[in-house]
């Protein structure tokens, strides 16, 4: 009995009520993790490392047959997404320790340069066509760069900066349209015009979702969504390609061997996982069936091989990824803060929401990758550069810098100690 009241006692000094259960106890032990100053920081460290963890596993067990017929090695695909992840994390560190001074400094530049790559994708002999699009660059080396996955980031942050030097400009609705509007415009035409329509779109939603962040006039939200919408229509309806993916992505099968044929054997490949997968590398459908099995398709083979305890797993850690966003943009006092973290959380729910949907056949296949999941060489890199930055971001929240210094206190006197 000594016993008992004494662990009652505990209890209701740390949480209020006496722990009665293991349910209780997580209910409290998550509660603590979360008032703590770092928690958005190690939410957003530990939901896209494992991720990242995960999506390494995943291009290696589906590409295993892919690389061996065309390099006659297993790893090959494995082996160039490795060394794509060992290039961004010394990126993604060095930018977490970046002062955001220096961060919104080169935002123009960012955003100039991802111009300037976007434009050259135009030029004969350094555009390359991939997947019906012409958005990528060819140097002559052995990798290609994808100039819209960076213009994402680029776009994002300056956005982010100019607002955020505006203040109290903003209560007029000219200084919400200029300059970003006509660059982001650029940024988005050219895009369009290399044939990436689903790029395009998820750069108007992120911009869409700062201007809501912002708070911009109910009239000019509604002016700008309809003129998105309008534009959506019209570039859908002059392309007979991804016009027919609209008419048969609610019934793949109804035109199985041409535009269902992907979103079809993705269905296969998940009905063929059930509810607990076949088992890691025992997938079917990575022999050949299910094209992009390792980029656009990936979470399908994830689905086949880890059943749905895997598929909810991503699912939760992209869901801990944006409450942490979420979470940072709200607490900060910061304009730049606020802005730059919805627009990057607004990025990868949009771009995760939209790639589960054409897994799942619920949207049209506009070819966009799971983040952090997905095989890619810039847009890995890219992706978790923007990683960083929101690391970076997470430090502003309150409490996090003095917690930071705590920790580098009592690390420099442990090492003093040995």
């Amino acid at each position: 009995m000594p016993l008992l009241r004494r662990y009652a006692g505990m209890a209701t000094a740390e949480g209020g009520t006496p722990n009665n259960g293991t349910g209780v106890d997580l209910r409290a032990s998550l509660g603590r993790f979360l008032r703590r100053p770092l928690a958005s920081y190690y939410l957003i460290l530990g939901s896209a490392g494992l991720l990242l963890l995960l999506g390494l596993i995943m291009v290696f067990s589906s590409t295993t047959y892919m690389s061996t017929q065309q390099f006659g090695h297993p790893a090959y695909y494995f082996t160039r997404q490795l060394l794509w992840v060992l290039v961004a994390l010394p990126v993604a560190w060095v930018i977490s320790r970046m002062p955001l001074r220096f961060l919104r400094a080169l935002s123009l530049l960012m955003v100039i340069g991802a111009i300037v790559l976007l434009a050259l994708t135009y030029v004969p002999g350094l555009g390359v066509v991939r997947g019906g699009s012409r958005n990528w660059l060819d140097f002559g080396g052995p990798f290609l760069l994808q100039p819209s996955e960076a213009a994402k980031l680029a776009l994002v942050i300056w956005a982010a900066h100019v607002f955020a030097n505006k203040g109290k400009l903003l209560r007029h609705w000219r200084h919400l349209v200029v300059p970003v509007g006509p660059i982001a415009a650029v940024v988005v035409g050219l895009t369009i015009g290399q044939g990436d329509l689903g790029t395009s779109v998820i750069m108007m939603l992120i911009l869409l979702g700062m201007l809501w962040v912002i708070g911009v006039p109910t009239w000019l939200f509604g002016l700008t969504l309809g003129g998105v919408g309008v534009l959506g229509v019209y570039l859908i309806a002059t392309a007979e390609h991804r016009l027919a993916r609209i008419l048969t992505f609610l019934d793949p099968f109804s035109d199985y061997s041409v535009t269902g044929y992907q979103p079809a054997n993705s269905i296969f490949a998940l009905a063929n996982g059930g509810w607990w997968g076949t088992g890691l590398g025992a997938s079917t459908q990575k022999w050949g069936p299910l094209p992009e099995q390792h980029t656009d398709f990936i979470f399908a083979i994830l689905g086949e091989e880890l059943g749905l305890p895997g598929s909810l797993m991503v699912i939760v850690l992209f869901l801990a990824f944006g409450y942490a966003g979420l979470r940072i943009a709200t607490r900060t006092k910061d304009t730049f803060v606020r802005l730059a973290a919805a627009g990057i959380t607004g990025w990868f729910m949009v771009q995760t929401v939209i790639n589960l949907g054409m897994v799942l056949a619920v949207f049209p296949v506009v070819g966009v990758p799971l983040p952090l999941v997905s095989y890619g060489g810039a847009s890995m890199v890219v992706t978790i550069a923007a990683v960083g930055v929101m690391l970076a971001l997470a430090k502003q929240e309150p409490g996090a810098k003095e917690a930071l210094a705590a920790r580098r206190r009592r690390r420099q006197r442990q090492e003093a100690r040995t």
